[in-house]
């Protein structure tokens, strides 16, 4: 099992140069479990999860990993804890899948320790938890986008740390592999414990496979909570600008949004005038 940390911000500022995207946010992210960080386009979702790793400097406050700055933690010693999927990553030119799964492992070796029998094993149990390991010996370039994607969470896999985040780890997947995907990631909550941060853009997807939720939008937080309380009718207007209703997934017993679509309300007023 992994071990828990407390990841937190405190009156967060975040942007890009001069433009700020979030302002004064304060959460807490709950250890061993899953969160979804959802919301419009430009929002800040992305914005808030590469500032929870480091990637982006607060424009104020803190992110805080058990009380400590992850901006003063060794780079080393964060990546021991905290794995990133970001949202376009980039490999150098014709390295193979395993060598590139492989890079996952990079934080746990010292100047001086060589590759162990423990560093395959991670490695295989990431190609074989996303389905890759036929692809081992191939070039990432010659994979099409979703291959590219699973090969990019087994490499986030073989880190195997307690925190995963993971930028919109679904994308360039058809249906099919996104749930596989997030299948894949309830797994590894479930088995290990790892504390999951990921951004989804699918609210139902985020809702069915979240235990926490996080919306995003006008600058700040707009709700987080369990996707029963989050996911409401009057939050989907006021941050996606959509009306819609929510129903119960017969499956899941989550909830799911249903868009009402303009075209079937000018059918069923048409309806309703004749």
């Amino acid at each position: 099992m992994t071990q828990h940390h407390r990841l937190e911000t405190r009156e967060l500022s975040a942007g890009y140069e001069k433009r700020v995207i979030l302002e004064d946010v304060s959460l807490t992210i709950p250890a061993g479990k899953i969160t979804a960080i959802v919301g419009g386009n430009a929002s800040g979702k992305s914005t808030l999860l590469r500032t929870l790793a480091r990637i982006l400097q607060p424009k104020a406050g803190n992110v805080l990993l058990d009380g400590n700055s992850v901006h003063h933690m060794p780079s080393r010693k964060l990546a021991q804890v905290m794995g990133l999927l970001p949202q376009s990553p980039i490999a150098p030119e014709g390295i193979t899948v395993a060598d590139l799964v492989g890079r996952g492992r990079h934080p746990h070796q010292g100047v001086f320790s060589r590759w162990s029998r423990e560093d395959d094993r991670a490695v295989f149990r990431a190609l074989e938890a996303t389905g890759t390991e036929e692809l081992a010996e191939r070039d990432l370039d010659t994979l099409s986008g979703g291959q590219r994607q699973r090969v990019w969470i087994a490499m986030a896999l073989a880190q195997e740390t307690d925190l995963l985040l993971l930028d919109e780890p679904t994308t360039f997947l058809d249906v099919a592999h996104q749930i596989e995907v997030l299948d894949l990631l309830v797994d590894l909550n479930t088995a290990q414990g790892t504390t999951i941060v990921m951004v989804l853009h699918d609210l139902n997807l985020a809702a069915r496979y979240a235990d926490h939720l996080i919306a995003v939008g006008g600058g700040g937080i707009r709700a987080e909570g369990a996707p029963q309380q989050v996911l409401t009718e009057e939050l989907v207007q006021t941050v996606f600008g959509l009306s819609c209703r929510i129903v119960t997934d017969p499956v899941s017993h989550t909830p799911v949004m249903v868009p009402i679509g303009r075209h079937k309300a000018v059918e069923k007023h048409k309806d309703a005038a004749a």
